[in-house]
C-alpha cells in the first residue's frame, strides 16, 4: 500500500507556523500597549495638583501640568517591549530623571546667582509600574485566540 502524501500537505496536516507567529506578535503588541496605557495612566494619577511641593519620597507636585501632560508610552516591535515615561523637552536638564532618582542640579536665583541643588527623589514611574506588573499575568491570560 502506497500512501501519497506530498511533505507540503504533510506540514499543513500540523499547525501554520506563520499564523500562529503574526498571531503571538499582534497579541503581543495587544498585551504590552495596554499595559504600557496603564502604567502611564497610573503614573499620571500620581503626580498632584497641591500648594506646597513635595517631600522626599513622595510623587511630584504637578505645578505647570508639563510633566503630567508628556509621559507617554511606545511599543517597540524590533525589541518587542514597551518603553514608558516622560518626554524630555528641556535640553539643558532632565528634570524627570532627577525627580525619579534624585540628583543635583544647577538653578538660577533671582539674582541670576547660579546654585547647585540637591534633589531629593521623588518616584512616579517606578511605583506605579510596580503596581501595573502585578496586573500582567492577567492580560496575557487568554489572549492568544
Amino acid at each position: 500500500m502506497h500512501i501519497g502524501l506530498r511533505i507540503v500537505q504533510v506540514k499543513g496536516l500540523f499547525f501554520d507556523r506563520q499564523a500562529i507567529q503574526s498571531a503571538v506578535s499582534r497579541t503581543e503588541r495587544k498585551v504590552l500597549s495596554r499595559f504600557g496605557a496603564f502604567v502611564r495612566q497610573d503614573a499620571k494619577q500620581r503626580i498632584q495638583r497641591r500648594k506646597r511641593a513635595s517631600r522626599a519620597g513622595e510623587s511630584p507636585t504637578n505645578r505647570t501640568g508639563l510633566l503630567k501632560r508628556h509621559i507617554y508610552f511606545l511599543f517597540d516591535p524590533d525589541r518587542r517591549s514597551v518603553v514608558i515615561g516622560p518626554a524630555r523637552l528641556n535640553r539643558s536638564t532632565d528634570a524627570p530623571r532627577t525627580l525619579e532618582h534624585g540628583g543635583e542640579i544647577t538653578i538660577e536665583t533671582k539674582t541670576r546667582d547660579k546654585v547647585e541643588v540637591e534633589i531629593k527623589p521623588r518616584p512616579f514611574m517606578g511605583p506605579a509600574f510596580e503596581k501595573e506588573q502585578s496586573q500582567l499575568p492577567s492580560l496575557w491570560r487568554d489572549s492568544i485566540k
